[in-house]
Order: C-alpha cells, then structure tokens, then sequence
C-alpha cells in the first residue's frame, strides 16, 4: 500500500496519512485509451501545479489549510492484463477504507473508476453514483472488450445497489442512451436538474466521478477526447455546490491529458476542480 505519510501535492496544505481524513492519490493508468493516450501523465501534472493556486475557495468561503488531507502519491501499476491491474486499483482504494478514509483519486482513464466504485459498494450498501461526463461510458463492449474506458459505468451499473445519476453526456452511441432511458437518471448536455440529487439522495452514501471532458473544451482542451457543446467551469462549480451537505463518500477525476494543452490551462482548471471537490467533501 502506498502509505509513505508524505505530504507530495503542498508541503504547508497537506497533512500525514495516520492525521488524515481524505486521502488523494494517483492512477496513472490509460491501458485501453482509444483515441489520443496520455492520461496517465494527468496526476503528476496536477500535483506539479497545484501549489500555484490558492488554497481558499471562494465558492465555498473555506481553505484547504484548515483540513485533514493527505496525498499518498501515484499507485504503482503493473500493466499487462487488464482484469489483474483493475484488481489491484480495488485493492489499493479497500485498503484505504478499511482505515476509515474517504478518497479522492486522481486519474488516468476512466476505466480506473470502475476498481474504485466497486470497493465503495463493497464498503457501503446502497451506493449512489453521481456521473458528470460528455461520454454516456454506457456501451456493453468496444472494440470487443468488456472493459473499457467506454464501457465502465455499464459495468459500475451492474454491480450497483443505488441510483446511477449521469449529467453533462452528449456523446454515445444509440443504444447507449436507450439503456440510460430505461436504467440510469440521465441528463443530456448540461447539469440541469441535479438538485433532484439532493431531493432524493437523503443520507445514503454518494461517489461522484468527473471526467473533467465534461467542460467544453474551448475551457479544457487537454484531454483524449475532447467534445464540442460542454458546460462552462461556473456551471460545473454550481453543480458541485448543489451537492454540497450530501453523503459524499469519494470521488475521481479523470481523463486529463495534460501535454494536449501546451498552455498548462488545462492542469490549471483540474487543480480548481480538485479543490472544490476536496472541500466538498471535507
């Protein structure tokens, strides 16, 4: 387990592990990428960056200063055979809950959510899943495998005891959207509507996975598949504050590419995101 009790991401922000309440660490993982590889390099990029921006948040009149969090670095991977390395990422995210920590994962592909949701759902029955993404993720198979970074939440779907809420999706397959139509709570294009969330969640556990290619990419272009027609970082921060007092137990973001952005603004806005999420559930 990586349990160094090193602060990586901001010597004067994070704390030790043993002192810790969330934890963030990396999945520098980006085995099934289709299209344009490289979030495995999403990570390191943000931990690089993150101490240029400001530790208090606006949005939420809170600092991370004031806040139990420990940055356990990246996960050692041993690529090859995709089932193996995903059971390894599982066992990694239990050994954390088990401790008593929530996690904050960093990624990498999405695929690396799906180890990650299934220790949550092992660890607290009756899960939610809240998703903001362009992509529906919701295909059965791709390129004849099973898991994929398009397949993950029709696989998180099947092991799920809760509701799966999916917002911002504006690309997928047809027969992605019928199965959301008779399966999942799906909102197309934008967020609207995710205060039925806080509606009708109550106090059961909530992941929230964000696949940060759910903002339009004139704001985030660094990323491998990048979609027109996304919502602006002012409507994902007030999604994310419609969320805020919910039973957040976990979170990832994922599929920032960062060397696709060579101004940085991309990392830039992964580091914001970051933070509100990491106040959010503090």
């Amino acid at each position: 387990m990586i349990k160094d009790n090193k602060p990586h991401i901001h010597e004067g922000i994070f704390s030790s592990y043993a002192d810790s309440r969330i934890v963030v660490f990396g999945i520098p993982y980006d085995g099934t990428a289709s299209y344009r590889p490289g979030t495995r390099f999403g990570p390191q990029s943000i931990r690089q960056e993150l101490g240029g921006i400001e530790t208090y948040s606006p949005y939420q009149d809170m600092n991370l200063a004031n806040h139990r969090i420990s940055d356990m670095g990246d996960m050692p991977l041993h690529f090859g055979n995709i089932a193996a390395v995903l059971e390894e990422m599982k066992r990694e995210t239990a050994e954390f809950l088990k401790d008593g920590k929530k996690t904050v994962v960093l990624g990498g592909e999405h695929l690396i959510s799906l180890p990650v949701i299934d220790a949550y759902i092992e660890a607290y029955p009756g899960l939610s899943v809240v998703h903001l993404d362009a992509h529906a993720d919701l295909r059965d198979e791709y390129l004849g495998e099973k898991l994929s970074h398009a397949t993950v939440m029709r696989r998180v779907f099947e092991k799920l005891e809760g509701e799966m809420w999916q917002f911002g999706i504006r690309s997928g397959a047809k027969d992605e959207f019928a199965f959301a139509d008779a399966n999942t709570r799906m909102t197309k294009f934008d967020l609207s509507g995710i205060d039925a969330v806080r509606d009708t969640a109550g106090d059961s556990p909530i992941y929230l996975s964000i696949d940060i290619d759910v903002l339009d990419p004139s704001i985030l272009p660094g990323t491998g598949t990048p979609e027109a027609g996304g919502i602006t970082f002012k409507e994902l921060i007030s999604g994310l504050l419609t969320l805020k007092g919910l039973n957040i137990v976990g979170a990832d973001i994922v599929e920032l590419s960062p060397h696709y952005d060579q101004s940085g603004v991309s990392t830039s806005v992964a580091c914001k995101v970051l933070r509100e999420v990491l106040l959010l559930l503090a």
